[in-house]
């Protein structure tokens, strides 16, 4: 249980529950192969099936860190910064975002979109989920859609969500990792026969890198 002022530091996003942090390269969506800072924030209330990370959901296992720590380590690795999760819209980004902004970082965000959009962003990762879809705020501010592809009826899901996130958003598919065999030739086709899509792949996974 937090004390009522480290709770109160959480809520205005001042502290937040770190999960981990680290210098790597971009495997995913628009910037794969880029170098990046990853900032993994705990929490996360999706609960998708096939989460790769799922040591995140509960918040309560990683410690409240305050921002001016977290952007300190950023600010002294790299020019990029990827917020991750978990999922970080649980929290309000304002504080952090800001922060990572004066020390002139490009700050991205990877979410699923399912709470409100809070904080300053160069590029915002949309991955939506079926069983707790995005807010109007992360549709309508999206760089890029990427949808998750677990079994055929995700296609379907992935064009209802491409009519939901804005003009400019830039669409990708990928498939889910423990079933790249069987998914990632169906998205191959799929892309060929519809161009406005792209794909993309866990690169990182490839190069067995974090």
């Amino acid at each position: 249980m937090l004390s009522k002022e480290i709770q109160l530091e959480v809520n205005k996003g001042a502290m937040l529950p770190l999960m981990e942090e680290f210098y790597t390269i971009q495997g995913e969506g628009f910037h794969t192969g880029t170098a990046a800072y990853f900032i993994r924030i705990g929490g996360c209330d999706v609960g998708c099936h096939w989460c790769d990370v799922k040591e995140s959901w509960n918040a309560e296992l990683h410690p409240p860190t305050s921002v001016d720590l977290i952007v300190k380590n950023a600010s002294s690795q790299a020019d990029t910064v990827v917020i991750t999760g978990g999922e970080p819209l649980t929290w309000d980004m304002s504080l952090l975002t800001q922060e990572l902004k004066n020390k002139n970082l490009r700050v991205h965000i990877e979410t699923s979109g399912a709470y409100p959009l809070t904080g300053i962003w160069d590029w915002i990762c949309l991955s939506p989920k079926k069983n707790k879809l995005p807010t109007q705020t992360v549709y309508d501010n999206a760089h890029e859609l990427k949808v998750i592809i677990y079994n055929k009826h995700d296609f379907i899901f992935a064009e209802e969500q491409a009519e939901l996130v804005n003009d400019n958003a830039i669409l990708f598919l990928q498939p889910e990792w423990s079933k790249k065999e069987e998914m990632t030739p169906l998205i191959v086709d799929y892309v060929m026969n519809n161009p406005k899509w792209r794909v993309s792949l866990q690169t990182h996974k490839y190069l067995n890198i974090p």
